[in-house]
């Protein structure tokens, strides 16, 4: 299978700072990916040498089997910056209408584009009357057109609220569902944790860590959190089966772990039977991952 975006050892330097540095990663069909990277890590550099706005100085690139900014390559790709810009006097119908005609299509599908994203009720407005999420939903809309097999997205929810980007998520699960591959850049961690299948860490242009949040937390191996609600009255006799477990103010027993013992230390719970009120299991989270590879690499 071709994939849909390849990098292969890209690098870019601006005089003698090392943007990019052998960036390898490939996105196929349908993948959801997070890029992920502190400010000046290089995500917005791999965005423009994919978008073709900036050539990378080694290395290779195929943006759906085409050089990256060629006509055959912006036909099948689609991009939403974290702030857009649109003429204030035209309508949301208006402006839609507008980037179908540029791409020689109808101008009648415009409607439905921002039904898609829940900009039909406005459709007949202003677009200096939109809130800064709406106008974000009208580019979401704007990338819709043509149906683009590469979705590049820099901080896509920008100014939306929590249903909205709910709603986002949704979308951008439907369309990965039809095929197109998104590469999206976020700094809202808990946004992207149970909405992507890849994650990409950059650190200093270099790529630190690259898989599945199943795969990063095997390899950063930090500790399981297991939260341990006492039964009334027996707070005393867990600490005592759990002497290494911490007692908080709430009432609630917190053990670390290391991942390994996470099943022995599920069945040593479930064995107190009546002391044990509750208990959860938490994973290190998407935030923790990308502390642990960022201070790894020097941040």
């Amino acid at each position: 299978m071709t994939s849909t975006l390849t990098l292969s050892r890209l690098t870019r330097r601006f005089d003698a700072v090392e943007a990019l540095r052998d960036v390898s990663l490939s996105l196929e069909a349908g993948q959801r990916v997070a890029l992920l990277g502190h400010n000046g890590a290089g995500k917005s550099t791999l965005m423009k040498i994919v978008l073709g706005l900036i050539p990378a100085d080694d290395g290779s690139i195929s943006v759906c089997g085409a050089a990256p900014g060629s006509a055959a390559a912006r036909a099948q790709v689609a991009y939403l910056p974290e702030n857009v810009a649109f003429h204030p006097a035209l309508t949301g119908e208006e402006q839609l209408a507008h980037y179908l005609a540029l791409r020689g299509d109808s101008a009648k599908k415009a409607m439905g584009f921002l039904e898609r994203v829940g900009l039909g009720h406005a459709a007949k407005r202003r677009i200096d009357s939109y809130s800064k999420g709406m106008r974000q939903r009208v580019g979401l809309a704007q990338t819709l057109i043509g149906q683009p097999r590469l979705l590049v997205l820099d901080e896509p929810t920008s100014g939306l609220d929590p249903v909205s980007r709910r709603d986002f998520y949704d979308l951008l699960d439907g369309l990965a569902a039809e095929g197109t591959a998104i590469l999206l850049s976020s700094h809202v961690l808990t946004e992207v944790e149970a909405r992507t299948d890849n994650i990409l860490i950059l650190s200093k242009g270099s790529l630190v860590a690259e898989g599945t949040l199943t795969d990063l937390r095997a390899r950063a191996a930090l500790p399981v959190n297991f939260v341990i609600r006492p039964a009334p009255g027996r707070l005393q006799a867990l600490q005592s089966a759990f002497p290494d477990a911490v007692a908080g103010a709430d009432g609630l027993l917190r053990l670390y772990c290391h991942q390994s013992e996470k099943l022995f230390n599920m069945r040593r719970t479930a064995a107190l039977g009546a002391d044990v009120a509750d208990f959860d299991v938490l994973p290190p989270s998407l935030e923790d991952v990308y502390s642990h590879f960022s201070r790894r690499d020097g941040q």
